[in-house]
């Protein structure tokens, strides 16, 4: 025989009649074709259940099944071992346990409104010859109960670093919690702490902050089997000093000739918003004939004096940025293409505000350099003309030096033959002193 097993207690029948408790061998435990476990005496009679998980007050279902059944009694006990349903009739006093279906066959039995107390193991016994039993076992998840943003600071500058915690409270299992910046997930620090069988989870995200970050929301999701899309979120406040442009009004396209006006119109967006605005001449006065009205400036009548870098400064309560502006006035007769007026635009974050003045360096100077004068452009040609004049004196002179006639001895000594033939053989040296002749170059 297999392994002796003791069933504690009486046995109720529908007739309620109790009987002595017996001792039974058990067969051998197997799994079924549906990777379950199921019970064989032997007989080709199989018991056959399956776990069952469940959310805490929902309903959990106990099948107890019996393949190739002869009409043996089925019974389910709880995991104290008293007995829930014998046959179709349940003795337990319990009303959340009903019954749903009993056969020949199967025993099926729910709980409604699980709580933690009901986890455990639940037995389906079979009477046969020997009895058979077989376990199932109910686990209760727990989701969390109430999830929370927790902000270290409700207004934060551009540039910080704020903290967030979200705590996930009392779950079972322990929740997972992710953290998202719009569509961008984050990573975040967690911590669980234990109490008796409940589980609390809270996690730190470290965030630093710039403007475009404002009104973005911070979410915080969790991750549990008992619940999806379980969410909240925080949206962010960020306060950041102005962003300043500059435009130009009139001429809306085209040079800034003399004699013409010059509008232009100063705009500033910050947390908060601006409150003082201000223009002002770089590394000079504003000229006297200049008009400035709130955001606006005119001149109505430009002339070479207003050269020059034209600034607008704005300030809130974060902090003070600008923008220039390069003017240069062209002759009334002017007609190339304008030049382009640098303005800046302020960094997006504190840790940039070294990077937005080099910016509003390099944008000065790439104005200066757009805004070149034509008597620049005629000294550039004056000079290459003027080295080509010096090269073509420098040619003919030395053309010149090498230029004339050019006199040798090789026919020294025949000035005074009568004839061709006697100039030759009078000739110094002949045929014969070839080598010994010389050419003078004068």
């Amino acid at each position: 025989m297999g392994e002796q097993l003791e069933i504690p207690g009486k046995l109720l029948h529908k007739d309620g009649k109790q009987h002595e408790k017996v001792t039974v061998a058990h067969g051998a435990v197997q799994m079924d074709e549906t990777n379950q476990p199921s019970y064989d005496n032997g007989d080709g009679q199989n018991l056959v259940t399956e776990d069952v998980t469940v959310v805490e007050g929902d309903v959990a279902t106990i099948s107890c099944r019996v393949k190739n059944s002869d009409d043996s009694v089925i019974q389910l006990l709880n995991p104290n071992r008293q007995t829930i349903y014998f046959r179709d009739f349940r003795p337990l006093k319990d009303s959340r346990f009903q019954l749903v279906n009993f056969s020949n066959s199967e025993l099926r039995v729910s709980l409604t409104n699980v709580s933690i107390s009901d986890e455990g193991r639940y037995f389906c016994q079979l009477y046969t010859d020997p009895p058979q039993e077989i376990y199932t076992t109910i686990t209760v998840l727990v989701p969390p109960r109430n999830l929370v943003i927790d902000i270290q600071k409700e207004i934060a500058v551009e540039g910080e670093e704020i903290e967030l915690n979200c705590t996930a409270m009392a779950s079972r299992p322990a929740t997972t919690i992710r953290w998202f910046k719009g569509n961008k997930e984050l990573t975040g620090k967690s911590e669980v702490e234990q109490w008796s069988d409940m589980y609390t989870v809270t996690s730190q995200l470290l965030l630093k902050v710039g403007r475009e970050d404002d009104g973005v929301p911070v979410i915080c999701l969790v991750d549990h089997p008992a619940v999806k899309d379980l969410q909240t979120q925080r949206y962010l406040e960020v306060m950041y000093k102005p962003q300043v442009r500059v435009s130009q009004n009139y001429p809306v396209q085209g040079l800034t000739r003399e004699g013409e006006p010059l509008e232009l119109t100063c705009a500033a967006f910050g947390k908060p918003q601006p409150t003082d605005m201000r223009w002002l001449r770089v590394d000079d006065e504003m000229p006297q004939h200049v008009v400035v009205s709130g955001s606006n400036l005119l001149i109505s009548n430009l002339n070479k004096t207003d050269n020059g870098t034209y600034r607008c400064e704005a300030s809130n309560a974060v902090g003070k940025s600008h923008a220039d502006y390069m003017l240069f006035v062209y002759d009334t007769t002017a007609t190339t293409e304008p030049a382009v007026h640098g303005f800046t635009q302020l960094p997006n974050s504190a840790e940039e505000l070294d990077y937005g003045d080099l910016s509003d360096s390099r944008a000065g100077e790439e104005g200066a350099i757009r805004s070149v004068d034509h008597a620049v452009v005629g000294g550039v040609v004056a000079v290459v003309v003027f080295a080509m004049l010096c090269l073509l004196i420098i040619l003919g002179r030395y053309f010149a030096r090498h230029k004339g006639t050019y006199f040798t001895h090789e026919a020294k000594g025949a000035d005074d033959a009568a004839d061709a033939d006697t100039a030759i053989i009078n000739a110094e040296g002949g045929q014969n002193n070839s080598e010994e002749k010389k050419e003078y170059f004068i």
